[in-house]
């Protein structure tokens, strides 16, 4: 429910308003940036309001109960507010929003509307679209253990206890050579088998793309040359001489967790879980020597 101050709710019956609506986003390494439809930047809360920068939101919808809701906010690319390089990056992946309906000739006069975080972001030309997912849609969110074969832990967390820092799960090379967008030739993972980053994470330590991270899709380790791809394209173009660190995968596979991290004892899957062959199965009653046993 939400409380209207006397000020703004005197103002809103007026029948001559100026208000205008705000937003603020909090990214996931705190950075807080603030936008505004109004023609000029409104400070309220400590944050700058900027405007010019083509913010704007579709219509607001609300329900009642639980129902998952949603609006969209569209604003263009510029390299001192929003920039394609930080979108590229995830740095806007599930940053908090929150909109405010605001009188802009007295601040204190403001409504907050809705609060959520970002959802699917893409970028059209020089702008990008923003799906705005309210506190309902956390319910729709997988929460808890999963009750399957494979493991549900993250390579490398508190529940998993490998420890990817050791020198047989972790290397660190240069790009040699880029053959495609997210192909590269690589150095310094000559010792490592064949497959052995596959799904692993690459983090890169020079380099335009310094401190960003990605899968990757494939390691391939033939004699004398070593290339990895990688499951999505960087901010940057990649480039030889580029510097990067990187962690062995997992597939979550039992066999994989036993023979490759000797981490059995700490697998976080149901291996031994009936299959959907086991569901499938009956018996074939009253035919001679049937002991009960399912036909598959």
């Amino acid at each position: 429910m939400r409380t209207v101050s006397p000020a703004l709710a005197e103002h809103l019956a007026s029948g001559a308003t100026t208000t205008c609506r705000c937003w603020r986003l909090t990214r996931g390494d705190g950075v807080v940036q603030g936008f505004t439809d109004h023609d000029e930047d409104l400070v309220f809360d400590g944050t700058t309001f900027r405007a010019g920068t083509g913010f704007e939101g579709t219509e607001l919808e609300a329900r009642f109960g639980l129902a998952v809701t949603g609006t969209e906010v569209h604003g263009a690319l510029a390299a001192e507010s929003l920039n394609e390089a930080d979108l590229a990056a995830g740095r806007y992946d599930n940053a908090g929003i929150e909109l405010f309906l605001v009188n802009w000739t007295d601040v204190e006069q403001r409504l907050l509307l809705r609060a959520g975080h970002l959802g699917e972001v893409r970028r059209e030309g020089a702008a990008f679209a923003a799906e705005v997912r309210g506190l309902a849609a956390r319910l729709n969110e997988e929460r808890g253990r999963i009750y399957a074969a494979t493991c549900d832990a993250d390579l490398g967390d508190a529940r998993c206890g490998v420890d990817l820092g050791g020198p047989a799960f972790r290397g660190e090379g240069s790009v040699l050579a880029v053959e495609g967008g997210s192909l590269v030739r690589v150095a310094g993972l000559d010792a490592f088998a064949d497959g052995w980053f596959t799904r692993g994470k690459l983090t890169f330590s020079a380099g335009p793309n310094a401190g960003l991270s990605v899968e990757v899709k494939e390691h391939r380790a033939e004699p004398g040359e070593v290339r990895l791809a990688l499951w999505q394209r960087m901010p940057a173009p990649l480039a030889e001489g580029d510097l990067f660190v990187v962690t062995a995968g997992c597939d979550k596979r039992f066999e994989t967790c036993r023979n490759k991290f000797a981490n059995a004892i700490n697998f976080r899957g149901f291996p031994h879980m009936p299959g959907n062959d086991f569901v499938v199965a009956y018996t074939v009653p009253g035919e001679p020597g049937n002991d009960g046993t399912p036909v598959r």
